[in-house]
């Protein structure tokens, strides 16, 4: 296949014709080739999959790791005709209905992005922008570097508030799961 051309927006159906090695990702229509996450990056996904997945045991909600083909509908759009479509980190999804293919067409309870250098930018703002107007509860941005998690949850307005930042001596209380708190000192534990 040929990279994408920059004048043309993308969708689902593009997409799955792409190779399967390579992960992309399209925002809004634009596609972006995604490099491999370094070991700390794999070790806090790892850990995070651990500790919800024990907690989700025996419940309806499920949590998924990246490559997981998230797909946020857009309006009245068909899954095929997705122009977003997304590999978060890490993202917990409750209406098992809408698992379809290679992931979820439709809006998880929560997503987790964990930052590396070439993806900081998407995850801050593109990302943020789509999981805002998504009407994602609760999405987390992780920065392995600083130790520091930002936690931001949809308010009335359907904006995200002011986020709440943690480090790594903190935990956190799971906002969409209020019975469930994290200790962040076993997540960033990888030195």
């Amino acid at each position: 296949m040929r990279i994408p051309k920059e004048d043309k927006l993308y969708n689902y159906g593009d997409y799955l014709t792409w190779p399967e090695n390579e992960k992309w990702e399209i925002i809004r229509g634009v596609p972006y080739l995604q490099a491999a996450p370094s070991w700390q990056h794999k070790a806090i996904s790892r850990e995070l999959i651990i500790k919800f997945a024990e907690y989700l045991r025996d419940k309806t909600c499920e949590i998924f790791a990246s490559p997981f083909d998230l797909r946020l509908p857009n309006k009245e759009e068909e899954d095929e005709n997705s122009i977003d479509v997304i590999q978060p980190d890490l993202l917990i999804i409750c209406d098992k209905s809408k698992l379809k293919g290679t992931g979820y067409f439709g809006v998880p309870k929560l997503v987790i992005e964990i930052i590396s250098p070439s993806t900081a930018r998407i995850d801050r703002i593109l990302k943020f922008n789509l999981y805002e107007n998504a009407k994602v509860e609760e999405y987390w941005i992780i920065e392995p570097e600083t130790k520091i998690v930002s936690v931001f949850t949809l308010q009335e307005n359907n904006r995200y508030g002011r986020p709440n930042l943690f480090t790594e001596d903190d935990s956190i209380k799971v906002h969409v799961f209020p019975d469930l708190t994290i200790d962040l000192s076993g997540i960033f534990n990888f030195e």
